[in-house]
């Protein structure tokens, strides 16, 4: 596999930071990786590599406007910058690379973009997984807004985020927290039309212990999709399963994308 770093111009003057994993001969789509709320590429850890080299397949994972070195967002965040991330940027990005069939790997913010963009894109879409995705705001989701909100001002959690974000660290996790505090946002929230409009087979997986989101998150998700969508409730995991499990996950992707048959050349 090669690993490239690379600045993609995608209009407007935006340019979205990127890291492409390439094999000789590609096995599949593009797997496309959408970090969460406060991450990054290098948040992903060796997830990323290591469900690369079990399917075969290329890698494309990227950061937002305002993360990492991508060019900055507009700040405060509008209610819908979910969906216009899905619907508009990610699309956007893909066009630019030529890059025309893919599988949505999202967590979090991630995973509720993916949704979007797997309603918006129809075919090229060939299947789609996301981890502790939100359709809405549930208790458990504002909770551990206000508990991150405390640990951020009382503990070393920023400076651990500004070795990734650097001096927009504050406004970054500013611009998270008071969007998702705010209460237009939260009524303004909703994924049903780009949920129907999943054309691929999708695994929703969750933690069973995620602090930021209910169970139901998964099975409404789940319900609005269809009979193409199944969901995944991962004992002793958190909020971030593709770490805290990360081998049982990459597992799990690829036994999903197998039996699929999104996969080339595997028995």
């Amino acid at each position: 596999m090669q690993i490239r770093d690379m600045m993609v111009p995608i209009g407007d003057g935006i340019e979205l930071e990127v890291r492409r994993i390439q094999h000789a001969e590609p096995k599949g789509p593009v797997l496309v990786f959408l970090h969460e709320s406060l991450g990054s590429i290098a948040l992903w850890r060796k997830f990323p590599e290591k469900l690369a080299k079990a399917t075969g397949c290329d890698a494309l994972i990227y950061n937002r406007q305002g993360y990492g070195h991508s060019s900055d967002e507009e700040l405060p965040r509008p209610h819908d910058y979910l969906e216009t991330a899905g619907e508009q940027w990610l699309p956007r990005l893909l066009d630019k690379l030529e890059i025309r069939d893919v599988v949505l790997i999202g967590h979090s913010d991630g995973g509720s973009i993916a949704l979007v963009t797997a309603g918006t894109m129809g075919g090229r879409v060939k299947a789609l997984a996301t981890m502790a995705a939100h359709i809405y705001a549930d208790h458990l989701t504002l909770a551990g807004i206000e508990e991150m909100a405390v640990r951020y001002r009382e503990t070393d959690i920023r400076d651990r985020l500004a070795r990734y974000h650097g001096n927009r660290t504050d406004d970054l996790f500013n611009a998270w927290q008071t969007v998702w505090r705010d209460e237009g946002f939260q009524a303004a929230m909703d994924f049903s039309r780009w949920l129907a409009a999943i054309e691929c087979p999708a695994i929703i997986i969750q933690g069973e212990n995620d602090e930021y989101g209910v169970p139901e998150q998964v099975t409404d998700i789940v319900a609005g999709i269809g009979p193409k969508a199944r969901g995944v409730l991962l004992e002793d995991a958190g909020h971030s399963p593709h770490l805290e499990k990360q081998d049982q996950v990459v597992e799990l992707l690829y036994d999903f994308l197998r039996s699929e048959s999104v996969l080339k050349n595997c028995n």
